[in-house]
């Protein structure tokens, strides 16, 4: 039996007991952590180690976390997750458009870090190595963002398609729709109090099912979220 390859994960914050917090929790998870207490100390490790992902303060004592976003952005292609006290909505846009693949705002709960680290993990995994999804019903090209259930494409908006991206990555989990609003409007406070999840899973529920009216592919989980199927046994 083959091991799966442990991720190692890069925590660059100038506080302490942040980072052996972080760093037992991750490790609980399975992963290997390196940290780094300032800016230039962490982007010498990244150049060293090349971890599989960077969680980045942005408070930090030397380089500011936004530079140091930059900086390793134009030079390495690893993700990164920024970590930070700030929770005001130009503070978060700045991060992400500063390269940053993701915002965590402190103090975050150990579970929704996890969480996040293992969507983007996900995703830069998925990217790097398949160019498409094929399940039983549902075939996804990632390069052209084309989606066809039974051989029949299937028109979806910007949203529709990225909600399917994410349920495909998580297939048979439960999503909260806290966290499934987190991954799809990172960047916005706009759908925090709405419902605006429920009716974009709807509409594109309604149009994977089209072609096959007698099958479920996201199932409701009551009080809970959502969970993507694509086995033609789960029927309405």
């Amino acid at each position: 039996m083959i091991d799966k390859p442990i991720h190692t994960i890069l925590v660059i914050d100038d506080d302490e007991d942040i980072v052996k917090t972080i760093k037992g929790n991750l490790e609980l998870d399975g992963y290997s952590v390196l940290f780094a207490y300032d800016g230039r100390s962490g982007i010498d490790m990244v150049r060293e180690h090349s971890p599989h992902l960077i969680l980045l303060d942005l408070n930090l004592p030397d380089i500011d976390g936004i530079k140091a976003c930059q900086f390793i952005r134009r030079n390495f292609d690893f993700p990164i997750i920024m970590l930070t006290a700030r929770d005001s909505l130009s503070d978060m846009i700045l991060g992400l458009e500063c390269g940053a693949d993701d915002y965590v705002v402190k103090p975050f709960n150990a579970l929704e870090l996890s969480a996040r680290i293992k969507a983007v993990l996900k995703r830069t995994e998925r990217s790097m190595v398949k160019s498409c999804y094929e399940g039983q019903c549902i075939t996804i090209d990632f390069k052209s963002r084309t989606v066809e259930v039974h051989g029949k494409l299937v028109s979806l908006t910007k949203t529709e398609y990225e909600l399917l991206e994410l349920f495909v990555n998580f297939p048979s989990e439960v999503l909260s729709r806290e966290f499934i609003r987190q991954q799809i409007w990172r960047d916005s406070h706009l759908y925090k109090q709405s419902r605006t999840v429920d009716v974009h899973v709807q509409r594109l529920r309604k149009k994977l099912e089209k072609t096959s009216s007698n099958q479920r592919f996201i199932v409701t989980v009551a009080g809970v979220g959502y969970k993507y199927t694509d086995d033609t046994s789960v029927q309405t």
